[in-house]
């Protein structure tokens, strides 16, 4: 620990109390790995104030005293972005104590959360209120609105109400040197220059720290339908996601495509699971209609499934005769990433390419990895119709995690993001750069992109204090006086 780690440890404890400061190695120890296990840092300790005066606080003094501070929710990063450095050079400055939703406001569509706020904590106080927050995603039970706000997180309901940036009404957020913005207003039209609240979505706690955020919600559904089909490639289900919205309108939110192979080692890894078609299909697709009357949703979904079947863009279908089959339809997708990790290593890639390209890019993409790497498969999954899929390029059975992922998969990813940039797309959908893509947004990244952000970065952070190492770097400056 070093001096100046240890001065602002003294003062957060001498002003916001014990609770402020955790220094027990053992309790700081499972915050210092992310989920995956890919990077492992070091902390001397973890501040965690419980309001935004004491975030301020602790942030002022952290920026006087040259420490740097990686900011954390739930720590279910993807990318590493949440993870200490290793040289022990910053402090975890943890968001789990501000926890409290202030505020649902049925009338205005709003609820106002605090960064610690699990996401499903948020959906309960929604639901007792009849509104939901239409954001879902795998670790609903653990992510928090801090966490999903400065990564832009998506989920399964992108579909209809686009990513966390397109739910956040406006943030309320500590600055590099402990000043306060608040733009809680949620003003429908403001022009006195750059979004400021938009700037702070997305960039990964390396411009300042968001203590809360205003939401949209919108109307809990009455009735909810899901249904599993079978088709024969990712053409003929975007073909089929294009006919059922023809018809359906906005009813449709959520359309998930996954591979005949992903859908294998779920069933070998996962136990409980069943495949829900009698029959063998090279594509399956989950669908979430939502209906605004009781009852409707079922029969709507049927007759969509209907139309496509004598359409010949279906195989074969069903519909899940209730809540908890749903939810089992559901779990087979969710399930998939764990399945994948329990056959053998796996490099997985959060990339999106232009809606219309995303059908030949995973089969030619998948083909061409392939072919470079003999003994890899390939696995693209996800979120059809917003151009974002989870492009997994997994090992041959028996592979030394290690020795594979050094020899073969670091090439194969570099080959994957060399084909999402030549199709026009980005490397990063929704789980962020963080440290795992640093290199590579760098590598790929055109010179007018990468000066702006580093000219942000320095405008805010010149001094690298917030989340260092994450998403930009820049170049040595002079140190603060």
């Amino acid at each position: 620990m070093t001096p100046a780690q240890q001065n602002l440890i003294d003062a957060v404890r001498a002003r916001l109390g014990d609770k402020a400061v955790t220094t027990d190695p053992g309790d700081i120890a499972p915050w210092l790995s992310d989920w995956r296990g890919r990077f492992h840092g070091q902390a001397s300790a973890i501040i965690a104030p419980n309001t935004t005066e004491g975030v301020q606080f602790a942030v002022g003094r952290a920026h006087e005293l040259g420490v740097p501070l990686v900011p954390q929710g739930g720590n279910t990063s993807m990318v590493g972005g949440a993870t200490p450095p290793a040289d022990g050079s910053a402090l975890i400055l943890s968001l789990r104590r501000m926890n409290r939703v202030r505020s649902i406001d049925p009338a205005a569509g709003l609820a106002v959360a605090e960064a610690g706020v699990i996401l499903g904590n948020l959906h309960a106080a929604a639901e007792a209120e009849g509104m939901r927050f239409p954001l879902t995603l795998g670790a609903w039970g653990s992510a928090t609105i801090g966490g999903l706000a400065s990564t832009n997180a998506g989920g399964t309901q992108v579909l209809r109400f686009g990513t966390m940036r397109s739910l956040v009404a406006g943030v309320e957020a500590v600055l590099p040197d402990g000043s306060r913005h608040d733009g809680l207003a949620a003003l429908k039209k403001d022009n006195r220059g750059y979004d400021l609240d938009h700037l702070l979505v997305g960039a990964e706690g390396t411009l300042g720290v968001i203590t809360a955020a205003a939401l949209r919600l919108v109307p809990a559904v009455a009735d909810r339908a899901t249904g599993w089909l079978g088709v024969e490639s990712p053409a003929a289900a975007l073909k089929l996601l294009r006919a059922m919205e023809r018809q359906s309108g906005t009813a449709i939110e959520s359309f998930e495509l996954m591979p005949k192979l992903a859908l294998d080692l779920v069933l070998k890894h996962i136990p409980g699971t069943r495949p829900p078609l009698a029959g063998s299909h090279l594509w399956l697709v989950l669908v979430d209609y939502v209906a605004s009357s009781p009852d409707a949703a079922r029969p709507a979904l049927e007759e969509l499934m209907a139309a496509a079947l004598a359409d010949g863009l279906v195989q074969d279908a069903v519909v899940a005769a209730n809540e908890a089959q749903g939810a089992a339809f559901w779990r087979l997708r969710d399930s998939i990433s764990e399945a994948e990790r329990a056959e053998g290593p796996t490099m997985a890639h959060d990339i999106s390419v232009p809606v219309d390209a995303m059908p030949g890019f995973m089969e030619s993409a998948s083909a061409r990895v392939e072919a470079a790497f003999p003994g890899v498969h390939c696995s693209a999954f996800g979120h059809l119709g917003d151009g974002n899929v989870h492009f997994h390029v997994n090992a041959p059975a028996g592979a030394d995690p290690d020795r594979w992922r050094a020899e073969i998969g670091e090439a194969a990813s570099h080959m994957v993001y060399d084909l999402v940039v030549a199709a026009g797309g980005s490397i990063s959908a929704e789980h962020g750069i963080g440290q795992m893509k640093l290199h590579e947004l760098e590598r790929l990244s055109p010179p007018a992109r990468m000066a702006a952000l580093r000219a942000i970065k320095r405008a805010f952070d010149p001094h690298e204090l917030m989340n260092p190492g994450k998403l930009v770097k820049l170049a040595p400056v002079d140190p603060i006086p």
